[in-house]
């Protein structure tokens, strides 16, 4: 009795999950969007970060998600937090700065020197591209989304690298 209770309530929080990830729209996510889908804490090299759910955003398109947000990187050595600040996973393919990434869960870091870098679970660098530095921008925050055009910026303070869905 005791198992088919938990089976029965696995799948009611499956169905539930599934039907609040069905009704996001199209578009960047709002922050209720936010508290549903974006994970509490976050694996990556050997550890798990608790997520900083204020500093995450995303996008929804044809129904998949783009989630980015910074993590708690206070246990990660030197080297490590020098190139990796947040999470990264993408339900689509696609373009980051002119360069394809397939759907996956990575992290990130945006460098000193005007980089956006891509890792893999184990904290080896996929790609880095040029980032781009928006001095115009009136109120910086640490982490941030936003629609351009038929993509999306992806900003830390600010520095922005374009990301599309292909």
């Amino acid at each position: 009795m005791k198992r088919s209770l938990s089976v029965g309530s696995l799948l009611l929080l499956l169905l539930t999950s599934a039907f609040l990830v069905a009704e996001v729209a199209s578009g960047l996510l709002k922050a209720d969007d936010l508290k549903k889908v974006v994970p509490a804490t976050y694996f990556f090299r050997g550890q798990s970060a608790t997520v900083q759910l204020r500093n995450s955003a995303g996008f929804s398109a044809d129904g998949k998600l783009v989630l980015a947000g910074l993590v708690d990187t206070g246990g990660y050595s030197t080297d490590v937090k020098a190139k990796y600040q947040g999470f990264f996973i993408t339900e689509i393919k696609l373009n980051v700065g002119g360069t394809e990434l397939a759907p996956g869960e990575y992290g990130f870091g945006f460098s000193k020197e005007g980089k956006f870098s891509v890792l893999n679970v184990s904290s080896e660098e996929l790609f880095s591209v040029s980032a781009q530095t928006d001095s115009d921008l009136k109120r910086p925050v640490p982490l941030t989304m936003k629609a351009d055009g038929d993509g999306y910026k992806l900003y830390a303070g600010r520095q922005w690298v374009a990301l599309k869905a292909e």
